[in-house]
């Protein structure tokens, strides 16, 4: 990963962070996006010390919404004429449903519509390169099904459940951005990390669990409950090896589970007619349409 130039959605913590901190450990030059600026910039530091890289930077975004995610887009265009590897990394899992500046549900727009959209505004850098990767971490239990009449909680909201839908949806996203970049230079490829401690998992709430599984909050509050990170730095090893193994150079279309074995992916990522409704959906909501 020596002089390799690797984005990461959400590094200033969790998952995120344990993956930031590994690439730079490989030497890679890692720029990570967060919404605060101090704790930011406390990750940045912590992160420098650690791996002995001085080559880590902050980028600020708050990732719910879209002129954020273009000012973060030209920020970094602004220091950067290339992008080796894209991590979308960032989630959220709102425990009720908000509805952003854009007027779109906050999970859609930080697990569905952001990946696009970085995707789609840094694509030109992405392809300045002899080769790039985009690795899409997704979570939760992922569903077999998508429910596309609810995918912004219009008719009911349960935080967990919205989540993995969005996070479903987002790996049928990405997978048809994989299908329309066969042939480049980008390949795009999904990766599950696993369960892990982090602020997210453990500001989870007995209420955004589904009715039925709420009896067992007891036992998930016990699985994330703070480690020091142990279960997050073993979360991020997906991610790490889809940014940096040789063994996955020129994959795409292609997911990866918490042990970096390749997987199969759900029904509804594979049905194309699904696909094609989630693309169009998109880029109306990111008033992106193709020339």
């Amino acid at each position: 990963m020596q002089d390799k130039i690797v984005l990461i959605t959400g590094g200033t913590g969790g998952i995120g962070k344990q993956v930031a901190l590994t690439l730079a450990k490989m030497g890679a030059q890692v720029i990570v996006t967060g919404r605060n600026k101090v704790s930011g910039e406390a990750a940045v530091a912590e992160i420098k010390q650690a791996s002995g890289n001085p080559n880590v930077e902050l980028l600020l975004a708050d990732l719910t919404k879209q002129s954020a995610l273009r000012a973060l887009v030209a920020e970094f265009k602004a220091r950067q004429t290339r992008l080796d590897v894209l991590i979308n990394n960032a989630g959220l899992a709102a425990e009720g449903r908000q509805v952003t500046e854009d007027g779109i549900e906050s999970n859609f727009a930080v697990n569905v519509i952001a990946p696009f959209l970085l995707t789609k505004l840094l694509l030109d850098v992405l392809q300045a390169g002899p080769s790039a990767r985009v690795i899409n971490v997704t979570g939760g239990d992922v569903p077999r099904t998508l429910d596309l009449d609810n995918l912004q909680g219009e008719r009911s909201f349960v935080g967990l459940t919205a989540y993995s839908q969005s996070k479903l949806a987002m790996m049928a996203v990405m997978y048809e951005f994989a299908q329309r970049l066969r042939g480049s230079t980008v390949t795009c490829n999904i990766c599950y990390p696993g369960q892990a401690s982090t602020n997210m998992t453990r500001s989870v709430t007995r209420d955004m669990l589904p009715r039925g599984m709420r009896f067992m909050f007891p036992l998930f509050k016990l699985l994330v409950r703070p480690d020091g990170g142990k279960s997050a730095a073993k979360a991020s090893q997906s991610s790490v090896y889809l940014a940096s193994s040789p063994a996955v150079e020129g994959a795409t279309g292609r997911y990866y589970d918490r042990n970096c074995k390749e997987a199969a992916l759900p029904p509804p990522v594979l049905d194309a007619a699904i696909r094609a409704r989630l693309w169009q959906l998109v880029e109306q909501l990111t008033t992106f349409s193709e020339n």
